[in-house]
């Protein structure tokens, strides 16, 4: 059984003063870093947003942060700008052991739709190579942390149960936004339900 450490977007605009802040978004990255080490093969997910995103409520006349809209036949939460292609707020974080990362993968990248899962956009409609990659690389095993617990960590676990993975989400290892309390707990609940390991 070959397994892979899945490092979801640890960003710059996701850790505390960054623009889409999630609260101690930032200590997910000692585990991470931990983690790394322990693994033969880590692959990193970033947000990597056109400045024209879809999902941004600034593209929104009269729009809020946290509302739901629909996009493209999608429900869609806005969000603010953030994780805009080649800025410092989409760089992985500084602290983080970024030497040993074999392949970054780039999601969110059609203006059109938004892409939490590191797998897939919101509509399975297209893939990343997410899933090609590691069946080249044989993985069977995947071991998730990174951020938010309640958006990309969960689509990701989601979308690697669907595809056969055996898959761990390491609390320690993750946080959750929480637009509504309890979102990021119902997240774990909803992993747990679809045979997503969860562990400390």
């Amino acid at each position: 059984m070959k397994q892979a450490l899945l490092l979801i977007d640890i960003q710059n605009d996701f850790l505390p003063g960054g623009a889409l802040a999630v609260p101690d978004g930032d200590a997910v990255i000692p585990v991470a870093n931990r983690l790394i080490s322990e693994f033969d093969f880590v692959v990193a997910t970033q947000d990597w947003h056109p400045y024209s995103h879809g999902s941004f409520a600034s593209r929104h006349h009269g729009q809020e942060p946290g509302e739901i809209i629909t996009l493209n036949g999608l429900d869609q939460v806005l969000w603010p700008d953030h994780c805009i292609e080649d800025t410092t707020g989409a760089e992985l974080a500084d602290e983080l052991e970024v030497e040993q990362i074999e392949q970054i993968i780039y999601k969110g990248t059609d203006p059109g739709i938004d892409s939490y899962s590191g797998f897939f956009d919101n509509g399975h409609r297209k893939a990343t190579g997410l899933h090609d990659l590691l069946q080249a690389h044989e993985i069977n095993d995947l071991t998730i942390v990174g951020l938010a617990t309640d958006y990309c960590v969960k689509f990701t676990a989601l979308d690697a149960r669907q595809l056969g993975y055996n898959v761990t989400v390491i609390t320690d290892g993750v946080r959750g936004v929480d637009l509504n309390p309890g979102d990021s707990e119902r997240a774990l609940e909803e992993m747990r339900a679809a045979g997503v390991t969860i562990t400390d």
